[in-house]
């Protein structure tokens, strides 16, 4: 007996001692976070901590972020991964308890007469003067209970790896949220602008029209030509083409905007002056260090390192012996009368087991490899995702920058070339001015106007980048 016991310690100790030599620590080179994003001074305040609906103002637009909120399928998507990720919490929760059954059973047994069982109940009374039948039905009604004894906190770490992928989830939907409210903005402001950018065509359709009339007059009058005529008509054409252009695009934007907001295609209410008015001077970015609070897609990268540590300690766990405990309690008997008969028809047992892995531990081997890749591959991605963060804040810093000052000259360009057309048809008028430079004039006006229509939505749109670039849009 006691050579049985030098071997099973000899067992479990070659167990003990090859987990010991596993080693659950894992590094990757590591990138410093600047402390000041380009051409920025170091900040203590950022527009990320900005509730959406103070940063975004405009009555109508909220109205549309509140019911993509509501009705997104994306997010119903995200939101329903939320749950899982809770019920695995609640699973890996009650892995750590003892599990109770309730086991109502029947059966129905004949032993062979010429075996042991046999032989002693073919003369054995299972009551007072009757012998146990042949045919032997065992019936039973009790309790069984099994529980796994988290020594080596196994369990445990699961556990906590469940509860950091369940905080994962939550600021994966956060960060849906984010660019979620976004994405409305990015696309009603677009509206908007193409808005105006029609207002500024159907503008030059009118202004082309009198031009028409007014070489038309003149050609009656022998003070021009047919092909002046044409000129003018094949410029208005192209104008109105590039009305129904516009039209369409108009039409196709609203539908993706109620596509994101999650309904059929209807008429999409808006302002179309929110285009033109003033831009704060200043877009506070705070500093890049704060990226990783206000984030929402570091701080899910960041759980998700924690569930992956979690996760190695749990495979090197598995490597250590199993304690379990196994017990039942109940009523047993061969006869429905005789099943509740206290205490001759109790029935219980109780038995502990240990259960080391001592062969064949490549899988083990292979999940405890697995485990470990999958946490230097979080180190990885946590870095890029920061990496990521930092360059969308510098790019769109770098545009509003360039922005502000293209949006002045242009808004100085278009008012000279607006003024030109005037200028060009007075001079036409008095014949000190050919029709081809009254053409360009009208060209180069409208090409302008829509130009500075392109770089307010893009002036627009790069403070609704930003501003999630920075971690805004989810609170």
């Amino acid at each position: 007996m006691k050579n049985h016991y030098h071997i099973i310690s000899a067992l479990l100790l070659s167990s003990l001692t090859a987990c010991s030599s596993l080693d659950t620590q894992v590094s990757i080179p590591e990138k410093n976070i600047p402390d000041s994003f380009p051409k920025q001074a170091k900040q203590t305040f950022t527009i990320a901590n900005i509730n959406w609906r103070d940063y975004f103002q405009d009555p109508q637009l909220i109205a549309l972020m509140d019911a993509t909120i509501k009705n997104n399928q994306d997010l119903q998507i995200a939101l329903q991964r939320i749950d899982i990720a809770r019920s695995s919490v609640k699973l890996a929760n009650s892995a750590l308890l003892p599990k109770v059954d309730l086991n109502i059973g029947g059966s129905l047994r004949k032993f062979g007469l010429y075996t042991m069982d046999g032989a002693g109940n073919a003369t054995t009374e299972i009551t007072g003067g009757q012998l146990v039948p042949r045919n032997l039905p065992d019936l039973y009604l009790g309790l069984q209970a099994s529980w796994e004894i988290d020594v080596w906190d196994k369990l445990k770490n699961q556990r906590q790896s469940a509860i950091a992928s369940y905080l994962g989830t939550i600021e994966g939907t956060n960060f849906v949220i984010s660019n979620l409210v976004a994405d409305v903005a990015v696309y009603y402001h677009e509206l908007i602008a193409l808005d105006n950018q029609l207002d500024i065509i159907r503008q030059t359709i009118t202004k082309q029209k009198h031009a028409l009339d007014i070489v038309q007059a003149q050609k009656e009058a022998a003070r021009a030509n047919e092909l002046a005529v044409q000129q003018f008509k094949a410029q208005l054409l192209n104008t109105e083409i590039l009305e129904k252009n516009t039209e369409q695009q108009i039409g196709e934007l609203e539908n993706k905007l109620n596509f994101l907001i999650g309904r059929y295609p209807q008429p999409i209410a808006r302002a179309k002056d929110l285009l033109f008015k003033n831009l704060p001077k200043q877009l506070l970015t705070g500093i890049p260090s704060q990226l990783l609070a206000n984030r929402p897609d570091i701080r899910e990268a960041e759980q998700q390192i924690t569930a992956s540590q979690f996760d190695v300690l749990a495979a090197k766990a598995a490597f250590y012996p199993n304690f379990n405990i196994t017990a039942a309690l109940g009523f047993q008997a061969f006869n429905p009368q005789f099943l509740f008969t206290s205490p001759a028809s109790i029935a219980y047992t109780v038995a502990g087991t240990i259960i080391a892995p001592l062969i064949n531990k490549n899988a083990l081997e292979a999940q405890f490899n697995t485990a470990k890749a999958n946490q230097i591959n979080a180190l990885y991605h946590y870095q890029k995702t920061i990496l990521n963060a930092y360059t969308e804040v510098a790019n769109q810093l770098i545009a509003l920058q360039s922005l502000e000052k293209t949006n002045a000259l242009k808004a100085q360009q278009s008012r000279v070339l607006s003024q030109s057309v005037d200028t060009a048809n007075e001079l036409y008028k008095a014949a000190r001015a050919n029709y081809l430079e009254v053409l360009v004039a009208q060209q180069n006006a409208l090409q302008a106007n829509l130009d500075h229509i392109m770089i307010l939505k893009q002036h627009k749109i790069a403070t609704i980048t930003i501003y999630k670039a920075l971690g805004g849009g989810w609170r």
